[in-house]
């Protein structure tokens, strides 16, 4: 029986790329990368991190989840895309990238909404939105401004 050819999956393929302009994104503005893709955790592979950044400015560790959206939406408020589930997940993957890394520094939770599609001629827009909360106050979560 003959293999079938491998479908590629679009929302993988976008969301690749929306990572890549974030990353870039970060990088231009003068974050240093530390990982990308990142699963703290063996047995439980929903956590995820997308882009672990650290920002000289401040002075701390930022988580980044990056968002790709193909259009803006008027009717779409910002950071709806992340649910109370994908929330507790996030902060469940920090924690334990955290604990393993020894981490006794601040941090803090950003997202970045990348608004394009790959191989566009339009340029992508890019919402950076940092110091989302995502952690209680009492840990060492820096608010931003």
């Amino acid at each position: 029986m003959p293999l079938r050819p491998k479908v590629p999956n679009v929302g993988v393929e976008h969301g690749a790329w929306g990572e890549d302009v974030a990353v870039e994104y970060l990088r231009v503005h003068g974050y240093e990368i530390v990982d990308r893709n990142v699963r703290p955790c063996r047995r439980d592979q929903r956590l995820e991190i997308d882009v672990i950044a650290y920002d000289r400015m401040y002075d701390v560790m930022a988580f980044v989840e990056v968002k790709q959206h193909a259009r803006r939406s008027p009717y779409a408020r910002r950071l709806q895309s992340i649910t109370r589930r994908k929330k507790d997940l996030l902060r469940r993957a920090c924690r334990t990238w955290l604990a393993k890394e020894h981490w006794k520094g601040g941090y803090r939770f950003d997202v970045i909404e990348v608004y394009g599609e790959p191989n566009s001629r339009m340029r992508a827009e890019i919402d950076h939105v940092p110091g989302v909360q995502l952690f209680e106050k009492s840990e060492r979560y820096v608010r931003w401004g």
